[in-house]
């Protein structure tokens, strides 16, 4: 049987060779081939749950990256690297270590001596009043893609592949949408950062790249920070198989998702309620009463 520690240094790989981010499915996936998985092990059950071994273990030794600060957490189920775990190479003595030290720690805990330490985020000097857009454009091209990567994941995206730049083939990533128990959509997704109006262009540019070179495709993905001119959007509703995430859309599915911001809560006065008594004050009431 394997220990929890063996899986740690090939699920930070996965993660990494997955652009930063992964679905539990994915990162499992990536492991069993790395290492040879056979099925015989891959279907081993708890006798009870029916829950699988392989399944179980990984997830702890995500928990104990996570711990570590080296994984971050996820509403939606994503399992993202921290800046610290993209630095970090951990080999399977480091995962050792990493597993006793929480192991440890968690035991004290439960006597009550120490509290497990709260790993908090490196944090980037931002000014107060940048916009998410703003930050998306500041983001490197593949920073970019690598988000855009981890946005569609959010959106419950499979099998997300970034294209290396020097063979991307007009295209920066793929990935499968899986509509129902019975349909795959697959998917083809442009990541472009503007400051502006994105040239008509290079929208025509994608189209082509999907109805001549990969013609096996149902959708093309252009995301962009920028804008599309009417006559951009006139060539999406003529092409059923391309769809335009300019930056507004772009910033409310980061929104939506919670990727990346902090909801906080604005409170709007509410006229109709003030309205009785802001009324008596203009009917002639005294005001200095």
């Amino acid at each position: 049987m394997y220990k929890i520690s063996t899986w740690i240094p090939p699920l930070l790989e996965a993660l990494k060779e997955k652009g930063g981010s992964a679905t539990p499915k994915e990162v499992r996936e990536v492991i069993a081939n790395k290492m040879g998985l056979d099925d015989d092990f891959l279907n081993q059950r708890f006798e009870k749950s029916g829950q699988s071994h392989f399944h179980n273990q990984v997830f702890w030794a995500r928990s104990h990256l996570t711990w570590e600060g080296l994984v971050e957490n996820s509403k939606r189920g994503v399992w993202t690297l921290t800046d610290e775990g993209w630095k970090r190479n951990v080999d399977y003595n480091e995962a050792s270590k990493i597993v006793k030290k929480w192991v440890n720690r968690t035991a004290k805990k439960k006597e009550g001596d120490i509290a497990v330490e709260q790993i908090e985020p490196t944090e980037v000097d931002v000014k107060e009043d940048t916009s998410l857009l703003d930050i998306l454009k500041q983001t490197t091209p593949t920073g970019f893609e690598q988000l855009c990567g981890r946005l569609l994941r959010e959106y419950d995206f499979e099998n997300i592949e970034i294209t290396k730049q020097s063979r991307d083939g007009g295209i920066d990533g793929t990935a499968t949408l899986k509509l129902n128990p019975f349909l795959n959509t697959s998917v083809f997704f442009q990541c472009k950062r503007y400051e502006s109006t994105v040239p008509i262009s290079h929208i025509r540019e994608f189209v082509g790249v999907l109805t001549t070179e990969h013609n096996g495709v149902d959708k093309g993905i252009f995301i962009t920070t920028g804008n599309f001119t009417k006559e951009t959007f006139e060539i999406e509703r003529k092409n059923t198989k391309l769809e335009l995430i300019d930056g507004e859309k772009l910033v409310e599915m980061f929104e939506i998702r919670e990727i990346g911001v902090k909801p906080r809560t604005v409170y709007d006065p509410d006229m109709a309620f003030f309205a009785h008594y802001i009324k008596k004050e203009q009917e002639g009431e005294d005001d200095n009463r």
